[in-house]
């Protein structure tokens, strides 16, 4: 359907048109806003762009408008001229009418199929550690755009490029020959990427232990670095597992293996899902044919000790190593292969990697390169940077074991939501499974929420505590308003019966009813804003607002003691959308809302 503000542009540049015949404002020109609560209205057209073209004072511009449009079209009834601002105030009749022709309508802010793919890659874990906290705001972001995106009408791949080979993995597979006589996540009961995990911290306390040992008897720190046996015999397996060592190969896959076991568990947990799994131990090599390709262009260059290069200083950046002089790849050759990898599976319009911000100039240099070497995903590369999340105790460092899993955040959430469930003494009439998947609804809706509403660039910290607070701009709150409609509209049974007998022609709007109707007709244009963006912060900014107007017009007014039926049918559809497209909103989101709290 045509937004509010689309049908207001088109008229008012009718109406100027027919004032001004030579004026040739179109719709694009024309600036709508909502009219601010301290002013009488609904909608603002922005006057000021054209006053010098017409030669009008804004008092008069408006005043003629204003009368144009009001006298001119029924869906306006009044209009009050504010400096250089028109506010308009729109037919009551128009708002119960939407409402009632789209409070079930589950196309409603839906946008038609588009012929046009987009792949998010985004997780993109270690397979030495399990998931910590840190990656969780990578997650939520990756997944709610790639759904934002599907409401918007774009085919979407969720993608996961694991990162499963290196030096790293390599710590902690030297960590565990060292020192786990043979233990198991069976043997232990340790879920397969916390035991990993482990290792790779006993590997890091084995690493600084023979550093001290080391300088302790005269060597330099670079020395002690370099020598300490723990750290060649990594680098030793590595190489093994380069050339293809079966016994080093087999050891790899089976702890890799134990570490994908435990991802699983916790990506059900948070409700994420993938629909493509790419593994750097398949990629790595894939961009050497473009570096060689690179070089028969002489887009690319050789220094003297057989290291290739591509000069970007032309760009304001600078000279990026591609292939180092022994034949090996590193980041970002393999990233270039992956990329037009992608791009050959599914041939997508846009690529858009969910990476932190830490990596913005690595991106910016790989679309650099494949636009020079003419690859055809050059042009769809696009860096989603996010501000990295800390705790109030600072930033987590995984080598040294400070990190917060994120199996253990779940658990603390979910801890979270039950202790203030009881402390409110909102158990009653739940049985003990229903509470436990509410205390799982509340804790994860707190958690997905606190780290979406913020802008993605932004950095931020995380406050457990907060991101809970039933009176804050929280899951929470949201949540605690749908349900509140929800038994608003149990205790109503059979009220869609009234429908058909609603009288609409004259029945008058309250201030805080069309506050929450203003909301409800502009989701169409949130949810393609949040999507244009890659911003799923726009979509918790809505949702809170939304949940705010109903809570603001309940408070006030009441729908079981309305003044006839006429205005409890309205009240009940408004209740009924609200709850609707909350549910919807939150979604997106990854959050569920419960119909109970």
């Amino acid at each position: 359907m045509t937004s509010l503000t689309s049908t207001i542009r088109h008229k008012a540049a009718e109406a100027f048109l027919a004032l001004f015949p030579d004026s040739g404002i179109t719709p694009e020109d024309i600036t709508i806003n909502e009219t601010k609560p301290e002013f009488t209205g609904d909608y603002t057209i922005v006057l000021f762009p054209f006053i010098k073209k017409l030669r009008q004072s804004p008092e008069a511009l408006g005043e003629q408008l204003g009368q144009r449009l009001v006298a001119g079209d029924p869906l306006f009834t009044a209009y009050e001229v504010i400096k250089g601002f028109l506010n308009l105030t729109v037919q009551d009749s128009y708002f119960i009418g939407f409402v009632k022709d789209h409070y079930k309508d589950a196309g409603f802010g839906k946008h038609a199929p588009k012929d046009a793919a987009i792949m998010v890659e985004y997780s993109s874990p270690n397979t030495n550690k399990p998931l910590h906290f840190g990656h969780l705001r990578n997650n939520f972001l990756g997944w709610s755009v790639s759904e934002i995106l599907k409401e918007n009408g774009y085919r979407v791949i969720k993608a996961n490029l694991v990162n499963d080979r290196g030096i790293h993995i390599c710590k902690s597979m030297i960590a565990w020959m060292r020192y786990a006589n043979g233990t198991t996540p069976e043997s232990t009961g340790i879920k397969g990427d916390h035991l990993v995990g482990d290792y790779y911290v006993k590997f890091n306390d084995a690493y600084k232990a023979e550093i001290a040992e080391l300088t302790a008897q005269g060597k330099t720190q670079e020395e002690a670095e370099k020598e300490a046996p723990i750290m060649q015999e990594a680098q030793e397996l590595l190489r093994k597992w380069e050339a293809g060592d079966p016994e080093v190969y087999s050891l790899w896959k089976k702890m890799n293996g134990w570490v994908y076991e435990g991802f699983d568990i916790t990506y059900k947990a948070l409700g994420l899902d993938f629909d493509k799994y790419y593994y750097e131990s398949d990629t790595y090599l894939l961009g050497k044919h473009l570096v060689e390709e690179g070089l028969q262009k002489g887009i690319l260059f050789k220094k003297e000790n057989g290291s290739v290069w591509i000069d970007l200083t032309e760009d304001g950046l600078d000279e990026k190593l591609l292939l180092r002089a022994d034949g090996t790849s590193v980041y970002m050759t393999q990233d270039m292969g992956t990329a037009q990898l992608k791009y050959n599976d599914y041939h997508t319009q846009k690529s858009i990697y969910v990476i932190a911000d830490e990596q913005n100039y690595h991106m910016q240099v790989l679309r650099l390169i494949m636009q020079k070497l003419g690859e055809p995903c050059a042009d769809g590369i696009y860096h989603l940077s996010y501000g990295m999340v800390e705790l109030p105790s600072g930033r987590m460092k995984s080598r040294e074991g400070t990190v917060v899993d994120a199996d253990d955040m779940i658990a603390e959430m979910i801890s979270l939501a039950k202790a203030q469930t009881e402390s409110a003494g909102k158990t009653e009439g739940f049985t003990d499974e229903e509470l436990e998947a509410l205390y799982k609804t509340i804790g994860l809706g707190a958690l997905k929420f606190y780290l979406l509403r913020v802008e993605p660039r932004k950095k931020m910290i995380f406050n457990p505590a907060e991101s809970i607070d039933l009176h804050g701009f929280t899951a929470t709150f949201i949540q605690y308003a749908h349900a509140r409609i929800c038994s608003i509209l149990k205790k109503n049974e059979g009220w869609e019966d009234r429908i058909t007998a609603l009288d609409i022609s004259n029945q008058p709007l309250a201030t805080l009813e069309k506050a929450i109707l203003l909301h409800l007709e502009q989701y169409p244009q949130i949810v393609a804003q949040a999507a244009d963006e890659y911003n799923p912060s726009v979509l918790c900014n809505y949702a809170f607002k939304l949940a705010q107007s109903f809570n603001s017009f309940f408070d006030k007014h009441s729908i079981i003691r309305a003044e006839n039926d006429n205005i409890k049918t309205v009240r009940l559809l408004l209740a009924s959308m609200t709850a609707s497209i909350l549910k919807r909103t939150m979604g997106m989101l990854g959050i569920q809302v419960p119909e109970r709290m």
